[in-house]
């Protein structure tokens, strides 16, 4: 499959805005902290047309909670990617009208991930639930400020975005490792670049 790509576009600020008031709604009981991240949290980068939200809990006990709420209203949950991330429940959120029955609420097993382009292509967003004191917060908030703030890595990310995406890709997560070894050392600077910017105003 190809991963359509789009310019940047600040309808996806908008969107985001949307989701967010519609997860409020949903797990407001949990009082999360919800954020925008990924690419198209970036302006200026292209991406993929799918909003990345990041939604933090006080507690990993809390984490459970919100699959109920979100799978009635429609949402995907990967369940099967919790025995690797228990410390993390990932859900996808489809465009309006989009329905494919073959696809379960909740997927347990490899032969259940979608595959497709036409179903990749009908994603609205990516939902990564996190309790708000993990590292993998800390990285993925820090990653998405440290783009905003560094032209130069920003140009380079976009560079590898433009080379990849003329490529075939079995799935999205085969796409993503292609990316692994550059976000993974970024985000370590980033990180690094984060906890001095906290460091200095707390000063």
């Amino acid at each position: 499959m190809k991963i359509k790509f789009e310019d940047y576009n600040t309808e996806w600020t908008t969107e985001f805005d949307k989701l967010k008031a519609e997860l409020l709604k949903l797990i407001g009981f949990l009082n999360p902290k919800i954020e925008h991240i990924g690419s198209t949290s970036v302006e200026g980068l292209s991406a993929k047309p799918i909003i990345d939200i990041l939604v933090g809990l006080k507690s990993e006990n809390d984490l459970g909670k919100t699959v109920k709420p979100l799978i009635d209203y429609g949402y995907i949950h990967y369940d099967i990617y919790n025995k690797d991330m228990p410390y993390r429940r990932f859900f996808v959120k489809h465009k309006m009208g989009y329905s494919n029955p073959s696809i379960p609420k909740i997927i347990m097993k490899v032969d259940q991930v979608p595959t497709s382009t036409e179903e990749h292509n009908n994603r609205l967003a990516h939902i990564h639930i996190l309790p708000i004191d993990s590292k993998h917060w800390t990285r993925h908030v820090a990653f998405r400020d440290y783009l905003r703030e560094k032209p130069k890595i920003k140009n380079e990310y976009q560079r590898l975005k433009e080379e990849l995406k003329s490529k075939e890709w079995l799935d999205g997560n085969e796409y993503n490792k292609a990316k692994d070894k550059f976000i993974k050392e970024e985000e370590r600077k980033a990180v690094n670049w984060h906890n001095n910017k906290i460091q200095l105003t707390e000063k």
